[in-house]
């Protein structure tokens, strides 16, 4: 099993609308294990995403879906104006 992890940071403002925007997002999808937290603490307006597959081909399939689904595409309109930068990680559950 992996846990994809997305970091963002959100631009000032912005990151309960972003979270809003990714949920919407992630509802058209079935994500496992779903989940969205918001700093308490280190960088301002930090917003991550994490969900698990269980290989990296799983994660393959489901970036695919997201690239090209237009349902997700429409949901996901405007959300990179959202945010300044952000990353992914992939962790093997040991």
């Amino acid at each position: 099993m992996i846990i994809v992890r997305n970091t963002f940071i959100a631009k000032p403002g912005l990151a309960g609308k972003l979270v809003a925007q990714m949920k919407d997002i992630a509802s058209v999808g079935d994500l496992r294990n779903l989940r969205f937290m918001t700093d308490v603490s280190g960088d301002f307006n930090k917003v991550v995403m994490e969900h698990e597959v269980e290989s990296l081909a799983e994660f393959e399939s489901v970036i695919n879906m997201y690239m090209t689904d237009p349902a997700i595409r429409e949901k996901s309109a405007g959300y990179t104006e959202l945010w300044t930068t952000g990353k992914r990680e992939f962790f093997k559950i040991a």
